[in-house]
C-alpha cells in the first residue's frame, strides 16, 4: 500500500495545482478585463469630445499592452508547470508499480488462453450480477458471446430485486422470501424472518397512536420466535406504553434508529447468499483483494529466484514458493500440514488417520511402511497400512 500512497501524494499535488491555477487564472483575467474596460471607456470619452490622443493615454495604452503580454506569459508558464507535475504522476506509477506482473504466473497454470479468457469473463459477469449491475452484465455477455444459463442468473436477479426493495424501505418482498424459505433459514439458525417482522412492527410504532391497534394485531407474528427472542419482544411490547407521548422522547428511542435498515440489508445478503450457495463477496473482488496483498511478495520472490538462477523451485502450478498471510477474512476452509513431511496435504496427498488416532499424510504413510507393516511415528503401535482412513476436513 506504500506504493499506492506515493502515487496518491503526487496526484494530490497535481489536483492542488489545478485548483490553484484555476483560481489564479480567473482572478488575473477578471482584473485584466476590468483594467481594459476602464481604458476603453477613457478612449471612448476622448473620441466623443473630439480631442486628439494625449501622451498620457498613449502611455497608458502601452502599459496595458505590456500588462496583457506579461499576464498571458505568466499563465502559460504556470500551465506548463502543471504539465510537468502530471508527467511526474506517470513516473511515480512506473517507479512504484511493475508493469510486467503477468510474468509472476506462468501460462502453464491455464489449460489454454481461451479457457483463461472464459474464466475471467465469467468472474466479471458474476461480479456484475452480484453488484446489481444487471444491464452491464447482459451487455458484456452479448459482446463476449458468453452463454450464461438462466438458472445461474436467477438467484442474483431475485437477490437484487429484494435488496432494491429493502433500500426503498419496502419489507414485502423480503418477508415473502423469508416465509417461503423458513425451514431452511431455521436450519442455518438465521434470525432474518424475526428481524423483518420486528422492523415492520417498529414502522407501525413510528406511525403513532393511530397505528397502535394495528401494531398489537401484528405482534402475533412474534409467537414462533418467543423462545429465542423473548427479551427483544418484551422491549417492543414495553414501548407501546410510550406511544402516545412519542417514542423519540422515550427510553425506547433506539428502536427508531435508521441503522436498522442497513443491518437488515446485511443480514438478508448474508443469509440469502448462504442459502443459495453464494459467497457474500464476489470471487472477483476477493481475488483482487488477495492479489493486491500477494503480488508484491510474489514479485520479490520471482526476482530472487531469477537472480540466483534457482530453476525448479517454483513450478507455478497449484503451489506457491512461500506461505502468504492474507488475513482471517480469506480463511474459507481448514488445512492440514503433515507433521512428518512438513507439507500441506492436498487431493493427491490427503491426510490419513491411523487406527491409533494419529494423523499423517499419505506420502508419509507410504514412506514409513517397512515389510508390509506400519509403525506409528508417535506411538509404538504397529498396524496394517490398509487400515488407515482418509480424513476430509
Amino acid at each position: 500500500m506504500e506504493q499506492c500512497a506515493c502515487v496518491e501524494r503526487e496526484l494530490d499535488k497535481v489536483l492542488h495545482k489545478f485548483l490553484t491555477y484555476g483560481q489564479h487564472c480567473e482572478q488575473s483575467l477578471e482584473e485584466l478585463l476590468h483594467y481594459v474596460g476602464q481604458l476603453r471607456a477613457e478612449l471612448a470619452s476622448a473620441a466623443l469630445q473630439g480631442t486628439p490622443l494625449s501622451a498620457t493615454l498613449s502611455l497608458v495604452m502601452s502599459q496595458c499592452c505590456r500588462k496583457i503580454k506579461d499576464t498571458v506569459q505568466k499563465l502559460a508558464s504556470d500551465h506548463k508547470d502543471i504539465h510537468s507535475s502530471v508527467s511526474r504522476v506517470g513516473k511515480a506509477i512506473d517507479r512504484n508499480f511493475d508493469s510486467e506482473i503477468c510474468g509472476v504466473v506462468s501460462d502453464a497454470v491455464w489449460d489454454s488462453r481461451e479457457k483463461q479468457q472464459q474464466i475471467l469473463q465469467m468472474a466479471i459477469v458474476e461480479h456484475l450480477y452480484q453488484q446489481g449491475m444487471l444491464s452491464v452484465a447482459e451487455e458484456l455477455c452479448q459482446e463476449s458471446t458468453l452463454n450464461v444459463d438462466l438458472d445461474f442468473k436467477q438467484p442474483f436477479l431475485e437477490l437484487n430485486r429484494i435488496l432494491e426493495a429493502l433500500h426503498e424501505q419496502d419489507l414485502g418482498p423480503a418477508l415473502e422470501w423469508a416465509v417461503s424459505h423458513r425451514q431452511r433459514l431455521l436450519e442455518l439458525n438465521s434470525s432474518l424472518e424475526f428481524k423483518l417482522h420486528r422492523l415492520h412492527f417498529i414502522r407501525l410504532l413510528a406511525g403513532g397512536p393511530e397505528k397502535q391497534l394495528e401494531a398489537l394485531s401484528y405482534a402475533r407474528h412474534f409467537q414462533p420466535f418467543a423462545r429465542l427472542h423473548q427479551r427483544e419482544i418484551q422491549v417492543m411490547m414495553g414501548s407501546l406504553v410510550y406511544l402516545r407521548l412519542g417514542l423519540e422522547k422515550s427510553p425506547y428511542c433506539h428502536l427508531l434508529d435508521s441503522s436498522h435498515w442497513a443491518e437488515i440489508c446485511e443480514t438478508f445478503t448474508r443469509d440469502a447468499c448462504s442459502l443459495l450457495g453464494l459467497s457474500v463477496e464476489s470471487p472477483l473482488s476477493v481475488s483482487f483483494a488477495s492479489g493486491c496483498v500477494a503480488l508484491p511478495v510474489l514479485m520479490n520472490i520471482k526476482a530472487v529466484i531469477e537472480q540466483r538462477q534457482c530453476t525448479g523451485v517454483w513450478s507455478h502450478k497449484d503451489e506457491l514458493p512461500i506461505e502468504i498471510e492474507l488475513g482471517m477474512k480469506c480463511w474459507y476452509h481448514s488445512v492440514f500440514a503433515c507433521p512428518i513431511l512438513r507439507q500441506q496435504t492436498s487431493d493427491s496427498n490427503p491426510p490419513i488417520k491411523l487406527i491409533c488416532g494419529h494423523v499423517i499424510s499419505r506420502d508419509a504413510l507410504n514412506k514409513l511402511i517397512n515389510g508390509g507393516k506400519l509403525k506409528c511415528p508417535y506411538c509404538p503401535m504397529e498396524q496394517n497400512p490398509a487400515d488407515g482412513k482418509r480424513i476430509i476436513f
